[in-house]
């Protein structure tokens, strides 16, 4: 193996994860020359729509992209997520490019099984460009390749409106005229103001809460639920209590919501189906934390086979991650995948979202995860 430094790529058809990192940037791409399959890591800071960039800090969010190069030309994208609980951008150091073809993707599949497990975030992007990978081998896009298909106008996907001053929401909501389905966040000591802004912005809009794991007791909970009941335009409640909280809490409370229960932080893989048709009306599974592609399909094949409603979310994210997200559609209840509308400096497109309903009609290539370079401009 040879390995050198090089500035940033010209050309970023190769790059195969992004997500959010609070870390400082990093300057340069490696470049592996091997005779099979490299995984490298590129990061960029996103600039976010509605605040300001920050170089550093907590609040920083970074898109980072691991490249992935085939022994027979043929690329894959994925992503990475590296926050708190999510993984970390140096498992890659672990990957032996050796043990990853396209060509055996169970093989692959298996090997990344077997890596260290506190890794899920950045397991999915390799897990989504070994994807990626083997259906444009096959000339297939990511849904047709795993059998799943896609139906054009049928799949809306909420647009995400954060915590803020009522005045702010108010604005923030008539911005987001466009969008059917608005995502509001709670959790603050003024929910009430911040529903009745939203409200008043958008009298016959469908919202759907995110409470964002804010109320402890399950009391407490259900008097929150059962005050947003009255309005008939919200849809559900996602993530009322924390994670931590016992089995009971969570089974009591989804026993007497109004409102259906959407788990998000009690969900992470597979193995938290069981526990969570015990206690949610549904889950809300993310690429970042199922570990990809593939596991999401099987998180979320087996959750609607528990009688589970599903829903497919996200994070800060581009349109690689946002997109392998959407070739599942067809397995989700609910979608929530607009991360990439929330950053202004996106460097793919793939899916269109515009005014909500997710199309690959315009998608820049048929095949794969149908995703294409936009561009890419250092920040640091």
């Amino acid at each position: 193996r040879t390995a050198r430094k090089t500035g940033l790529p010209q050309q970023l058809d190769h790059l195969v994860g992004e997500g959010s990192l609070r870390m400082p940037v990093v300057a340069e791409v490696v470049e592996v020359e091997l005779e099979t399959t490299a995984v490298v890591e590129v990061d960029e800071l996103a600039d976010l729509v509605g605040e300001s960039r920050l170089a550093e800090g907590r609040h920083a969010h970074h898109l980072v992209f691991a490249v992935v190069d085939g022994e027979a030309q043929v690329k894959g994208d994925g992503r990475i997520q590296h926050a708190k609980g999510m993984g970390k951008v140096d498992f890659l150091e672990q990957v032996d490019g050796t043990r990853l073809s396209f060509d055996d993707i169970q093989a692959s599949m298996d090997y990344l099984h077997s890596l260290d497990s506190g890794y899920g975030s950045a397991k999915s992007a390799v897990n989504t460009a070994l994807i990626d990978g083997a259906s444009r081998q096959a000339g297939q896009a990511v849904y047709d390749f795993l059998g799943l298909g896609f139906r054009e106008g049928s799949h809306l996907t909420s647009y995400s409106i954060g915590i803020a001053s009522p005045e702010e929401i108010r604005t923030k909501v008539l911005e987001a005229a466009p969008y059917p389905i608005l995502k509001l966040k709670l959790g603050s000591g003024q929910d009430g103001e911040m529903l009745q802004a939203a409200r008043d912005a958008a009298p016959e809009k469908t919202f759907r809460i995110d409470a964002n794991e804010a109320w402890v007791s399950p009391e407490e909970a259900l008097r929150q639920i059962e005050r947003l009941a009255g309005d008939k335009r919200i849809e559900f409640v996602e993530q009322p209590m924390p994670a931590t909280s016992s089995p009971d809490d969570l089974k009591w409370l989804r026993d007497r919501s109004p409102l259906p229960i959407i788990a998000d932080e009690s969900f992470h893989t597979i193995k938290d189906v069981s526990l969570c048709a015990d206690c949610f009306h549904g889950v809300n599974a993310k690429l970042v934390k199922t570990g990809g592609v593939t596991h999401a399909l099987d998180a979320l094949t087996e959750a609607r086979r528990q009688n589970l409603k599903t829903m497919i979310g996200c994070m800060i994210e581009s349109s690689i991650s946002i997109t392998a997200a959407c070739h599942l559609a067809a397995l989700a209840d609910y979608l929530d995948v607009d991360g990439h509308l929330l950053i202004r400096n996106d460097p793919y497109h793939g899916v269109d979202a515009s005014n909500g309903l997710l199309s690959f009609k315009t998608a820049p290539r048929p095949d794969g995860l149908r995703v294409a370079q936009t561009h890419y401009t250092k920040h640091g």
